[in-house]
């Protein structure tokens, strides 16, 4: 079975986590929520996120994909958190999914992830003046090769659906969106 790693910060955009979380479980993906710390996540909004487990257990499990939710200051804890970027380097360097929304990719570009790359993030964390080796595209959702990243709580669902996408196929894509009963 297919598993991907959400590395869950204090302060992290819980409408970004949430809807990645719930959309893969949907499309029967097993999901490690995982905590930096001990107990639960105070998202950026004030929801109370309770993760599967520690990332120090976590850690433990082999993944197919990471997923970094935005939100401040959920990104700079990831950013700071040691563990966090050296799972994103294995992950980057074994040609796994390595996935970030928001404010997150900003983490994926200053650790050299997305040099020579196509990616978008929200406005002022991820723009074209301050990241001349990068492509920033401004889409609501890019992907380039194994690295996917999106830009905000407002393109979370269609980055979830490409998630599902990237690890299964357009028709589990397609499923998972039916059942949503999204307008087009």
């Amino acid at each position: 079975m297919l598993k991907v790693l959400v590395p869950l910060a204090q302060g992290c955009e819980e409408l970004e986590a949430v809807t990645v979380i719930d959309l893969l479980y949907r499309a029967r993906i097993e999901v490690i929520a995982a905590g930096l710390e001990e107990g639960p996540v105070v998202a950026s909004h004030g929801t109370t996120l309770m993760p599967n487990m520690t990332l120090d257990e976590a850690l433990r499990h082999e993944f197919d994909m990471i997923v970094l939710p935005g939100g401040m200051p959920g990104t700079d804890y990831l950013a700071g958190d040691e563990r966090v970027i050296a799972q994103l380097k294995k992950m980057a360097g074994e040609g796994k999914f390595v996935c970030a929304i928001c404010a997150a990719p900003r983490i994926l570009a200053q650790i050299g992830l997305l040099h020579g790359k196509r990616a978008t993030g929200y406005p002022g964390f991820l723009d074209q003046k301050d990241w001349m080796d990068i492509t920033c595209t401004g889409t609501a959702v890019e992907r380039d090769g194994n690295i996917i990243t999106s830009r905000g709580a407002g393109t979370a669902m269609d980055f979830a659906l490409t998630l599902i996408e990237a690890l299964l196929n357009p028709e589990a894509r397609r499923n998972v969106e039916q059942a949503l009963v999204r307008g087009h």
